[in-house]
């Protein structure tokens, strides 16, 4: 038992040591983004949504369905594949688009948070006016 970690220190320590952090911290990161997607259904919709413009609105619920769905599963395991993957060389993407897909439809932006926002230190940011009422859209500082 002794021997055998003696002998695998060295390796482990080499990738370790040799690989910085940037690159396994990042692989990761994408890696649990990517497994994630199977719940999030970011291909799905998007492609769904492609299939509707590009192709024909009649295929959407087919076609685009299933070319979503194959693209959720293609993410999901390359996303187990970098979680497990993460600590050896090769930090490179392993599947193209890098980061998250959403439908063209749908921009993403931070929550109006007092933790997101600049001027925090100065005691007032933009966040909720009425944060007490459920789906408040009264925000300061929105654009």
């Amino acid at each position: 038992m002794r021997i055998s970690f003696l002998l695998l220190a060295p390796l482990v320590a080499s990738i370790l040591f040799t690989s910085g952090c940037a690159g396994p911290e990042h692989k990761l990161g994408r890696g649990l983004l990517n497994v994630t997607e199977i719940t999030r259904l970011g291909e799905l919709r998007r492609s769904m949504e492609q299939t509707s413009l590009w192709d024909n609105p009649d295929t959407t619920y087919t076609t685009g369905f299933i070319r979503g769905f194959n693209r959720t599963l293609a993410r999901t395991a390359v996303g187990a594949y970098e979680v497990i993957t993460f600590p050896f060389p090769g930090y490179d993407a392993t599947f193209h688009p890098e980061y998250p897909v959403y439908p063209d439809s749908y921009r993403p932006k931070l929550i109006a948070d007092p933790t997101f926002g600049p001027d925090a230190a100065l005691g007032f940011s933009g966040g909720d006016i009425a944060p007490m009422i459920p789906g408040s859209r009264f925000r300061i500082f929105d654009y």
